[in-house]
């Protein structure tokens, strides 16, 4: 083959991922990827989140109350062009940052345990995953950026280790939120993962399979048109995969979800992570208002727990 052929198809291999790479660029209408956002905005790194040792001394669940909350302050250090960060952050405290820092709202105690508004950049990350991307052809979104709020904690992976965690959810319960996955915190009660649905491309399947304890993702209850309570971003799954979703057909058939975690269907068991109403996490997300699926009569959601808005 000669030397022109040769430059030729190179030529044509660039050109096709040339083009590959802008219709997934298409596809995701804008939105940012990790990677871009790193490159794009330099290699400097905020200082990882303190505290990752041992928590407060153990303390017994409290009581829902009004919580007060610190509004941060911006340090004298504080440089919002400074933004990319170590790759085992969690995404959304990578793509906030500390642009939003003088919205930060975080409990007095316990500096980790905040949440704020979403930044332009985590916005386009989960538009078009977790977020709906414009489209003439549909409805607005029962929910808008506006109403949503970046919420950062810390818990105790299945390893035992204090690792940081992150969700989105509605602005009416990050209040609620925080109180309760701190007090989980100070309990050393284990979570596998926390991280946004947007890490497994808005998948509800995948990040339950992967135990993945989430909030906001815009879709419909599996298997109806009716949007879920995690579309308004006031619902949350704890440990799924050990609390599964267990629907009943007419005839009797019974439908696990995710099929992997069927060897935790049987509540009369006893296994690690299992909620039920001894739970620590049950009674929290209870005293907070919010309501189990694992009491439902007609289907069974052990994993998950809702707040209606008054």
């Amino acid at each position: 083959m000669n030397r022109n052929k040769l430059i030729k198809m190179f030529a044509t291999l660039i050109a096709i991922v040339l083009l590959v790479s802008g219709l997934s660029r298409l596809a995701r209408l804008n939105s940012m990827s990790l990677t871009e956002y790193a490159g794009q905005n330099g290699t400097a790194s905020p200082a990882p989140s303190a505290g990752l040792t041992a928590p407060p001394e153990t303390a017994s669940p409290q009581a829902s109350g009004s919580g007060e909350y610190r509004t941060a302050e911006p340090s004298p250090s504080h440089n919002p062009s400074v933004s990319a960060a170590p790759a085992s952050r969690p995404t959304g405290a990578v793509l906030n940052g500390d642009s939003l820092l003088e919205q930060r709202c975080a409990l007095p105690e316990a500096e980790e345990f905040y949440y704020e508004p979403l930044s332009d950049n985590l916005r386009r990350y989960v538009t078009g995953v977790s977020y709906p991307a414009a489209n003439e052809s549909q409805k607005e979104p029962v929910v808008t950026f506006e109403d949503l709020r970046y919420v950062h904690i810390l818990h105790f992976d299945f390893e035992g280790s204090v690792t940081e965690g992150e969700l989105i959810c509605n602005s009416e319960i990050a209040g609620d939120l925080l109180e309760i996955f701190y007090e989980l915190y100070r309990n050393e009660y284990r979570l596998e993962h926390v991280r946004l649905i947007d890490e497994y491309d808005g998948d509800d399947i995948a990040s339950m399979e992967d135990n993945n304890t989430s909030c906001f993702n815009y879709r419909v209850v599996d298997g109806t048109s009716s949007l879920s309570k995690h579309a308004y971003g006031l619902a949350v799954d704890v440990n799924p995969f050990y609390n599964p979703y267990i629907t009943y057909g007419q005839d009797g058939t019974r439908n696990i979800s995710p099929a992997s975690a069927e060897a935790y269907a049987d509540r009369d068991k006893d296994f690690p992570y299992k909620i039920d109403e001894d739970d620590l996490c049950y009674k929290l997300f209870i005293q907070h208002g919010f309501t189990w699926g694992g009491s439902w009569n007609n289907s069974k959601d052990y994993q998950h727990f809702q707040k209606t808005l008054k």
